[in-house]
């Protein structure tokens, strides 16, 4: 069997599998063909891959010759690969029409943030593994862009209060968001709709604000679920009271295969202490304010509002390591002892990351779109 590894945008800088990864396909007896200048941007080079095994094609040679192509993003010959299997984070919730269209064409298609939120599934998580790292640039970031102190610095010349940061979302990047604020000495305040989470987030050190009423979300596999009109309500008085004290705003809320749930609203904002700094982490899906752009920076009545949805491909090398560690992990589902290709359907993760097979769109979730 031959895996490729494509070159990605010149907007990613991740990719696929780094060299210490690609090592343990090609001692399996697997091939490995790798893009040109694939893993330039991780910092791997083409003389470090051939090293560990692989082979150095151009783009056209990979998809001739491959079985199967890992790609993290969509990419414009995927449409055309008849017959081969491709893995990566396609987002077939925001994308069914395109998902249909490679069904036709006959592509296996495996996009691993559609995997179950299972505990079986935790190594092969590319959404938390990813997060992790947002989170904690998140708030790098914010204090590179804040004009004043995180922590709190008494001196001859007088005392500096720290920071107040407000986390709207406590899930993996919030929770890494939490951590790495508090490192840095800054007061922080959480709020989820899962009160579950109350305990990790004073576990981290931070204030939890607490809203009465949600919506169960224990069945919702870990993702955020729609709050009732009125549980809304009470959520955005309570979110008020504390954007308003806020230095520091990091959102993360999103709901798969809908758009970003608007959390901070044009009148909070103007409540907004001038030079605040706002890192919306949703904003690939709309975002949590109204005036968040994607990959933009916006300034709003003295407001900063940072969007970012790719934060983990300022970290390329580490990201990539994460990223392809729990390729490998998924791999071992669907490639035998012997090295070949096996889809076992009765596996609940091999079913529900796959999205296309056998000319059809078999993602119950996805058909339901």
């Amino acid at each position: 069997m031959t895996i490729g590894i494509l070159k990605e945008s010149s907007a990613e800088t991740r990719v696929s599998l780094l060299p210490e990864a690609v090592a343990t396909l090609t001692k399996k007896g697997i091939t490995v063909l790798v893009e040109q200048g694939a893993g330039e941007t991780a910092y791997s080079n083409d003389q470090e891959y051939t090293k560990a095994g692989a082979q150095i094609r151009n783009r056209q040679e990979l998809l001739q010759s491959s079985d199967m192509i890992l790609a993290i993003h969509q990419f414009p010959e995927a449409g055309s690969l008849s017959s081969k299997i491709i893995i990566g984070v396609y987002q077939p919730l925001f994308h069914t029409a395109l998902m249909q269209d490679w069904a036709k064409q006959g592509v296996t298609a495996f996009s691993l943030d559609m995997l179950p939120r299972t505990t079986r599934a935790q190594s092969m998580d590319v959404l938390s593994s990813q997060a992790n790292i947002a989170g904690y640039k998140a708030v790098l970031l914010a204090a590179n862009s804040y004009g004043r102190y995180f922590p709190m610095f008494m001196t001859a010349a007088g005392s500096i209060a720290p920071a107040k940061i407000l986390i709207l979302g406590a899930g993996v990047a919030g929770l890494q968001a939490i951590a790495t604020a508090r490192r840095l000495g800054a007061v922080v305040e959480v709020f989820d709709t899962r009160p579950a989470v109350k305990e990790e987030v004073m576990s981290l050190g931070a204030k939890f604000v607490e809203v009465e009423g949600a919506a169960d979300a224990s069945k919702a596999g870990g993702y955020a679920v729609e709050q009732s009109e009125e549980y809304k309500q009470r959520q955005q008085q309570k979110i008020t009271e504390s954007i308003a004290k806020a230095d520091i705003i990091v959102t993360t809320a999103q709901i798969p295969g809908k758009k970003a749930p608007i959390l901070i609203t044009e009148p909070m904002l103007a409540n907004m202490r001038n030079g605040s700094v706002i890192v919306d982490l949703a904003a690939a899906t709309g975002g949590n304010t109204p005036f968040t752009k994607n990959n933009e920076t916006v300034a709003y009545n003295g407001v900063r509002i940072i969007g970012n949805s790719n934060l983990p491909a300022t970290m390329p090398s580490d990201s990539s390591k994460l990223y392809g560690k729990n390729i490998l992990n998924f791999l071992q589902l669907i490639i035998n002892k012997e090295g070949a290709i096996h889809l076992n359907w009765d596996d609940d993760l091999v079913k529900g990351a796959c999205i296309t097979h056998n000319g059809e769109v078999v993602n119950e979730r996805v058909k339901n779109t």
